[in-house]
């Protein structure tokens, strides 16, 4: 029986179902099923989430309908032939084969005092059947039904696309010991275990390299059609394709709970929460059926009171079927579960019908500057000493200090001078730099507002306009040279800005530079709105003022991030094994870090929304269209039931539609 428009046998905030691996039936520890479905779904047919999806000849709930079918067409053929007898008991046997698909939820449900257009369906039935129409009353059971199986194997479909990302997870993985390599299941994987992963294996787990050199394919999770050059510090995901070397990666996740399961975790809660069309179709649906009940009793009612009782019994058990609701149930669920797994099987991650409904209707996008515009791996791009002589110093003294700091410009300056002279007494100093002593020296790095740097404020200005962090480094209190970081900006920046606006996107950069340096990364990508200097409090306030321009999505990937992302009507992460509490607070992640994924998920949306509203129509239309004409005895039963049902078709292969998304990204 259709779910969406049955209903739950249970309440929907009830408890969830147990956990399972959607693939071998084993605890796994993500939900084969949300807690509570889009619209409180109940499944009376036997579709097991932890099965392989069956195909259509060997699906129970799909040779039902079939056979009531088949023995309605040789029941008609028999009529039509001089059979009538045994063409009525055809008639009947295909009723009764129809209506075992519904009629028995909406019995179970009315008991619970719910109602349900299967309610409405088995009283038209019922009627017809009183009135000598078996005939009628068949093909009713049968169109429903017919119908009602097509949706459920379009949703499971759909559910099971999502699902069969698990598949890239290896069943067993290599697990150096102590005493040799063994092979274990990959569910059974710990932190910190050692994978040996050989030349074209699958990644069971998330880790870091600790030794080797390969190339990673990670195109099914990220979307990122280019395999990546890995070495020992590299962390790679689960799924990912090793290439042509041998690695040995130390676990980062277990096998039960690693990225990848985490983005079907978060897809498959998605099908719970509704978005703005889901909520509208239930608003119409829910009511309906009470009122069309109400309204085909006032026309019995009157067929009594102007003396045509049958005539008007019948037409209200037409109008019974004409003003079903069921097509309008199942206008949006199906089309978001479509578009939502289609989007995760090319790296995005929308978690929830809400989500993806805004994701469709943003018009303003405000950018994060650092690991999102930028590659989030500063470099040492100048060095100016006020004595040339020194310049080496300038960099010894301050990779000395920065040695004792975990700041990101530290790692650029490091990787610079990877063995530094030891300094001590060191002291940082949030937000301003850090000091310390080399020998006898006292020094002191930090930005350019700390540590004066009279004498270079020439050198200074022009790095920052080029894009350039500076930094200042002084000895003994005189300033000894600045030195210029840079985080290059990705290769695919300006080509992402160029497409968001031929999409008619709005874009602002936010960050924490100051605005010289923020002025100049935000005129080579293409960038006029510029929001400098920004705290993490005043990247919230900055995405609330656009919100009221429009719905605004807010894209970063830190921490200092997280208060914009919930801030926006569409937070995005980049990165969804990034930064926990980015990821925490955004509607949608992206497993990967390629910034044209964001035009592409957004065509994707806008896409899926403009299926959504279509489906809503379509479904108004035939109840409006269809309700006189069964009302006034234009359209018989047979001729309403079949209209009605081909509609709730189209609406189905409507919906469908929305899993063709996928994304091709060229190299960049």
């Amino acid at each position: 029986m259709s779910r969406e428009c049955c209903g739950p046998d249970a309440p929907i905030d009830g408890p969830s179902r147990p956990t399972v691996d959607l693939i071998t039936g084993s605890q796994l520890g993500i939900s084969s099923t949300p807690a509570d479905d889009h619209h409180g779904i109940d499944d009376d047919h036997d579709h097991s989430d932890s099965a392989e999806l069956a195909s259509w000849w060997r699906d129970r709930s799909v040779l039902v309908p079939l056979a009531a079918g088949v023995l309605l067409l040789v029941g008609y053929i028999c009529i039509w032939t001089g059979f009538e007898i045994a063409g009525t008991l055809l008639h009947a046997v295909s009723l009764l084969a129809g209506a075992s698909t519904f009629v028995p939820m909406a019995v179970r449900r009315l008991l619970q005092r719910r109602l349900g257009v299967g309610l409405l369906m088995t009283i038209a039935a019922t009627g017809a059947v009183l009135l000598g129409h078996v005939g009628e009353a068949a093909a009713l059971a049968f169109l429903f039904s017919i119908a009602e199986a097509l949706e459920d194997r379009a949703m499971d479909k759909a559910r099971h696309g999502l699902r069969a990302l698990l598949s890239l997870i290896p069943e067993t993985a290599v697990v150096s010991r102590l005493t040799g390599d063994a092979i274990i299941p990959a569910a059974d994987i710990r932190e910190l275990d050692l994978l040996v992963v050989r030349p074209g294996d699958r990644v069971a787990t998330d880790g870091v390299i600790t030794s080797g050199r390969s190339s990673i394919d990670a195109s099914a999770i990220t979307g990122e059609s280019i395999p990546v050059e890995v070495g020992p510090g590299n962390a790679v995901a689960a799924g990912s394709i090793n290439g042509g070397g041998s690695l040995l990666i130390e676990a980062t996740a277990s096998g039960r709970d690693n990225s990848l399961t985490t983005i079907v975790r978060l897809v498959e809660q998605a099908q719970a929460r509704k978005g703005t069309r889901a909520r509208l179709a239930d608003r119409i649906a829910k009511p309906l059926v009470p009122i069309v009940l109400v309204v085909a009793a006032l026309i019995v009612l009157f067929g009594f009171l102007v003396g045509d009782p049958a005539t008007w019994t019948e037409r209200a058990l037409v109008v019974l079927v004409a003003a079903s609701p069921c097509a309008l149930a199942i206008a949006v669920p199906v089309t978001v579960i479509s578009a939502i797994g289609a989007a995760s099987r090319f790296g995005v991650v929308i978690t929830s019908g809400e989500a993806f409904e805004q994701l469709g209707a943003v018009r303003n996008i405000a950018f994060d500057k650092t690991g999102t515009l930028t590659q989030n791996r500063p470099e040492v791009v100048q060095v100016e000493a006020v004595d040339p002589a020194r310049a080496n110093d300038v960099v010894d003294f301050a990779a000395a200090l920065e040695a004792h700091s975990t700041h990101p410009l530290a790692a650029a300056l490091l990787r610079e001078r990877p063995e530094p002279p030891r300094a001590s007494d060191v002291t940082e100093h949030p937000g301003q730099g850090i000091a310390g002593t080399l020998g006898s020296i006292t020094v002191r790095v930090g930005s350019p507002r700390w540590v004066p740097a009279e004498p270079l404020a020439a050198a200074t200005a022009a790095m920052e306009s080029e894009g350039m962090t500076v930094i200042v480094v002084e000895a003994d209190g005189e300033p000894l040279g600045v030195i210029g970081i840079r985080d290059e900006l990705k290769p695919e920046a300006r080509e992402t800005v160029d497409t968001l606006r031929r999409q008619r996107m709005e874009i602002t950069m936010l960050t924490g530079d100051n605005e010289r340096t923020a002025n100049a990364l935000a005129e080579r990508v293409g960038i006029v709105d510029v929001r400098a200097a920004q705290l993490p409090a005043d990247k919230a306030r900055a995405v609330e003022g656009l919100r009221t321009l429009g719905t605004t999505a807010m894209i970063g990937d830190g921490i200092n991030d997280a208060p914009a992302l919930a801030a926006a009507d569409v937070g995005i992460a980049m990165g969804a094994t990034g930064s926990a509490a980015a990821v925490e607070s955004a509607d949608v992640a992206f497993t990967g870090t390629d910034l044209r994924l964001i035009p592409q998920a957004l065509a994707h949306a806008r896409r899926g929304r403009r299926i959504m509203t279509a489906n809503i129509v379509l479904a108004l239309a035939i109840i409006v269209v269809l309700f006189p004409l069964a009302l006034f005895g234009v359209l018989g039963l047979a001729g309403v039931v079949l209209v009605h049902e081909l509609a709730e078709v189209v609406v189905i292969g409507n919906g469908i539609r929305a899993a063709r998304g996928r994304a091709i990204l060229p190299p960049a």
